[in-house]
């Protein structure tokens, strides 16, 4: 809720403290993230901080915890959303790598950077990478692969994602769609329907050139 002083100055509220500390955390790393540098951003008193937060380490938490609820939480939902075929459960968790208010990628660097610094930052990536890993794996399982099979296709999937992310790349849809009924494959062992494939570019706006074909 947002909250003003006695004299109706502006205090701001919880979640603009937590954008400006998002925000800084993806400009400059958590060593940028201090009340000072985020009460000028904000154009708010220091004093006013402490009107949501009960300091500079209760502020990190909550920006941990909105990391582990947008990312994890998204992973985790979209691999257990309805699907047809493990073609199609793969697609919906592919919304995560292609829609970030499903899966925030810069957010998933920055945190897992700040884990080199912090052991307990460290401590919650490893829960959330095994809450992932468990989630894929429980998806596959949920299409009749075995044990075995389940938990290397999710790893595989997994952690060629991370290296995504850990290596910083970007691609351009044109450059990355073509090559999404290919992962499929690679990963469940099945190529998607020509109709999978429309849903899922229809989710992401795009529209393949003519000569392209987005199914082997």
């Amino acid at each position: 809720m947002d909250q003003f002083t006695s004299d109706s100055g502006w205090r701001g509220s919880p979640e603009g403290w937590l954008d400006a500390a998002y925000e800084a955390l993806l400009d400059s790393g958590v060593d940028g993230v201090k009340i000072q540098p985020l009460a000028a951003r904000l154009k708010l008193s220091r004093t006013s901080f402490y009107w949501f937060f009960k300091d500079r380490e209760a502020l990190l938490a909550a920006l941990v915890a909105r990391w582990r609820d947008k990312n994890t939480g998204s992973l985790i939902r979209q691999s257990e959303a309805y699907a047809e075929s493990i073609a199609e459960a793969m697609l919906n968790v592919f919304d995560c790598w292609l829609d970030r208010s499903l899966f925030d990628s810069q957010f998933e660097f920055a945190v897992r950077s700040w884990a080199i610094q912090s052991p307990q930052v460290q401590a919650d990536v490893k829960v959330a990478d095994d809450q992932r890993l468990e989630a894929l794996k429980r998806m596959f399982l949920r299409f009749g692969y075995s044990e075995g099979s389940a938990d290397v296709r999710a790893r595989t999937l997994y952690l060629v994602q991370i290296g995504y992310i850990s290596m910083q790349v970007q691609e351009d849809l044109d450059i990355r769609m073509p090559r999404i009924a290919e992962y499929v494959e690679i990963y469940t062992g099945q190529a998607p329907q020509q109709r999978e494939m429309d849903r899922f570019c229809a989710r992401h706006r795009y529209t393949p050139p003519p000569e392209i074909s987005l199914k082997r």
